[in-house]
């Protein structure tokens, strides 16, 4: 009998239906299966239900008294790691590319979900079903869009494979994980990235020509935790921008979806492991959340190098400045713009004494958590009771946020 991997090409995108039209979408998938209507049930911006699949998934919900786990969601450890042999064209040093390899060269799996670039654009995801550890390589990177992932699910069981892996972003691990128990698959492995922000990939090309002169010779983008995005280039360049340089004020108000300014996973908490850089100081930031997570890590050996996260800096003043930028935003008024003269000082002064390593994840899941607040009230009032789950009203409370009456769940609502 033939094994899946000989049927179907090592690497390949199936044709995937049409989406169905919905509101507060990121494009996960669902809406392009057989089932389209499964999106009611698995959407994280429609009745979130976090506490429920915590269980489900690593066997409790988050533990707020627990140290970071209302910032971060369950998790068994945190580490600060890196390869101890980079792999060329990474992201970082390409843990996450790693490890789908390993599952693959170990057969621990028949094929990995994840992201390649678009043939004619290199930014723009295109999802695809790998079956050989060296077509990994072709995945890794940072792109920037939106694309079905969980389209490829029905293929992937069509063709035979049982036992799969998926890369995936929070929004699209939220709906394979309210999914999962219905999907038919013997085992599945989830390794999460972190994700906050995102838009269009035509969108994101209109930010790199604010960037650069050259934009169309970018390879490669990343926001540091050292408060900088680093910018590299085909022919070799690096160029360090600092975050308070940035053109965001010349960006349209749009340029972040509803879907990214409400979102309330940054951490990618339904993840067997989520691999970020937020804690990381300059290394990759690993959170393993279970049993199946160690399983993954373990895979690695010798080839990981890890150590405690550190933690530096004091968050609280960062989060007020950014609440009030939000307010403004939110409200239609214009964003308070620091002096040109103070900005070199101020850019100095951030990585040096702002906050580092946890002390800056923490930072970024409580501006989130506020983002998530501030642009619900403005732009969908009546979504709040609904989408946004007790832990997120704990993390914006110390910045005088407070849950209102009619955001107040009812009975029934899933949290």
């Amino acid at each position: 009998m033939e094994t899946p991997s000989k049927v179907t090409p090592p690497l390949w995108t199936p044709a995937i239906g049409a989406a169905s039209p919905r509101t507060l979408c990121t494009d996960c998938g669902v809406s392009r299966t057989d089932d389209p209507g499964r999106c009611g049930r698995a959407c994280q911006f429609i009745k979130p239900d976090y506490e429920r699949l915590e269980k489900r998934v690593h066997g409790r919900a988050r533990d707020a008294a627990r140290s970071d786990e209302l910032f971060f969601g369950p998790f068994r450890r945190m580490l600060r790691a890196s390869l101890a042999k980079p792999l060329p064209g990474a992201q970082w040093t390409g843990i996450t590319t790693r490890l789908a390899e390993r599952l693959l060269e170990t057969g621990a799996v028949d094929a990995v979900l994840a992201m390649a670039p678009d043939a004619n654009d290199r930014w723009r995801p295109v999802p695809v079903l790998v079956t050989r550890p060296e077509d990994m390589a072709r995945c890794r990177g940072m792109r920037m869009g939106y694309a079905p992932l969980l389209s490829l699910l029905e293929p992937a069981r069509a063709a035979g494979y049982r036992r799969i892996a998926v890369i995936g972003i929070p929004c699209q691990v939220y709906a394979l994980r309210a999914l999962e128990a219905e999907l038919g698959f013997e085992r599945i492995y989830v390794v999460g990235t972190p994700c906050s922000d995102n838009t269009t990939t035509e969108r994101f090309h209109e930010f790199l020509g604010l960037l650069a002169d050259d934009p169309d010779t970018i390879a490669y983008l990343e926001f540091r935790a050292d408060y900088h995005v680093e910018l590299r280039f085909n022919d070799g360049r690096k160029k360090e921008i600092p975050f308070l340089q940035l053109p965001l004020s010349r960006l349209p108000p749009d340029f972040f979806p509803l879907t990214c300014r409400t979102c309330v996973d940054y951490t990618n908490v339904l993840a067997d492991i989520t691999v970020g850089y937020m804690g990381g100081q300059g290394e990759q930031w690993l959170l393993v959340r279970n049993e199946r997570g160690e399983e993954l890590l373990k895979l690695l050996g010798d080839e990981v190098r890890v150590a405690a996260p550190g933690s530096a800096g004091r968050r609280q003043g960062a989060v007020k400045g950014f609440k009030a930028n939000v307010e403004r935003a939110a409200g239609g008024l214009p964003l308070r713009r620091m002096p040109d003269w103070l900005r070199p000082i101020v850019g100095w002064l951030m990585p040096r004494v702002g906050p580092r390593g946890l002390e800056f994840a923490r930072a970024r899941v409580e501006m989130k958590a506020v983002e998530t607040i501030l642009h619900l009230r403005r732009e969908a009032p009546r979504k709040a009771r609904a989408m946004v789950p007790d832990h997120v009203w704990k993390l914006v409370e110390p910045y005088g946020l407070a849950r209102r009456p009619d955001e107040a769940p009812r009975m029934g609502d899933r949290r």
